[in-house]
């Protein structure tokens, strides 16, 4: 798993460069995809340090890609959001990320059912260690 990830960033870092950003940003947009959030929310959803996110959330607000919004929950913590302009770009690197996916595709014997498949187990993986970890959490803080 870690050759995988490590490959795969990689891969995606070639492919953010093109498109002139990082993995950074585009993790970040992705996440903001789902809608407004704090930079907190976004940490959390990435496993990240809310510093590194909100370093990040910087930049894309410098660059016009995302925009910051008044939190009716929380005066100090306001709501990020993709701006057209980011959802355009995240646009791209995805469908960037989609055409490199299938070029791979193409030169093995892996089909996109193989790839779904391998996709659906890891994020079942993904859910049952994060409710491992939030219970872990929870025994831990309760001792």
């Amino acid at each position: 798993m870690y050759q995988l990830a490590g490959l795969s960033r990689h891969t995606s870092e070639d492919i953010a460069r093109a498109e002139g950003q990082s993995t950074a940003r585009w993790h970040v947009l992705s996440v903001l995809s789902d809608g407004p959030m704090t930079v907190s929310s976004a940490a959390r959803r990435l496993g990240l340090a809310r510093q590194s996110v909100q370093r990040v959330v910087n930049e894309l607000k410098a660059a016009g890609l995302v925009v910051g919004t008044g939190n009716p929950h929380d005066g100090r913590a306001p709501l990020v959001h993709l701006s057209d302009s980011g959802r355009q770009t995240l646009a791209r690197l995805d469908a960037a990320g989609r055409r490199h996916r299938s070029q791979l595709l193409a030169d093995t014997d892996l089909d996109p059912g193989s790839l779904n498949q391998a996709r659906t187990t890891i994020n079942q993986l993904i859910h049952m260690l994060s409710a491992q970890t939030t219970d872990i959490t929870t025994n831990e803080t309760t001792r």
